[in-house]
C-alpha cells in the first residue's frame, strides 16, 4: 500500500493550497481517510478525516471553516483544501488510511501513511 503526498509549498499567510494524497489501494472507497500534520517539537495532530462511502468529513477545530477535505473515489485520491492559511498551520502534512466503520481521529487508529509533505506559512 502507498499513500503519495503532494501539494506541499511556502505560502504567505491568508493563502491557500490544496493538497493530494493518491492511495493504491483495491478498494479505496471502503477506506477512511485522514490527514495529519507534525509541527517540529510537537506530536502529530489530527486535521480531518473523511469516511468510506458516504464520505462525511470531520475537522478538527483549530482548522474547522479554513479546510476542506474531500475524495474522489474513481481516481483514488484524497484532497485537503487550505484556505486562509496561518502561520501556525506550518507542519509536515500526512496522509493516513484505515479500514473499517467509525470515525478514526487519532493517529493510532490508522494504518497506513504516506511520507508527508512540508507546509510552510510565511508572514
Amino acid at each position: 500500500v502507498q499513500l503519495v503526498e503532494s501539494g506541499g509549498g511556502l505560502v504567505q499567510a491568508g493563502g491557500s493550497l490544496r493538497l493530494s494524497c493518491a492511495a493504491s489501494l483495491r478498494t479505496f472507497s471502503s477506506y477512511n481517510m485522514g490527514w495529519f500534520r507534525q509541527a517540529p517539537g510537537k506530536d502529530r495532530e489530527f486535521v480531518a478525516c473523511i469516511v468510506q462511502s458516504g464520505g462525511r468529513p470531520y475537522y478538527a477545530d483549530s482548522v474547522k471553516g479554513r479546510f476542506t477535505i474531500s475524495r474522489d473515489n474513481a481516481k483514488n485520491t484524497v484532497y485537503l483544501q487550505m484556505n486562509s492559511l496561518k502561520l501556525e498551520d506550518t507542519a509536515v502534512y500526512y496522509c493516513s488510511a484505515t479500514a473499517g466503520w467509525g470515525t478514526p481521529l487519532t493517529p493510532n487508529e490508522y494504518d497506513y501513511w504516506g511520507q508527508g509533505t512540508q507546509v510552510t506559512v510565511s508572514s
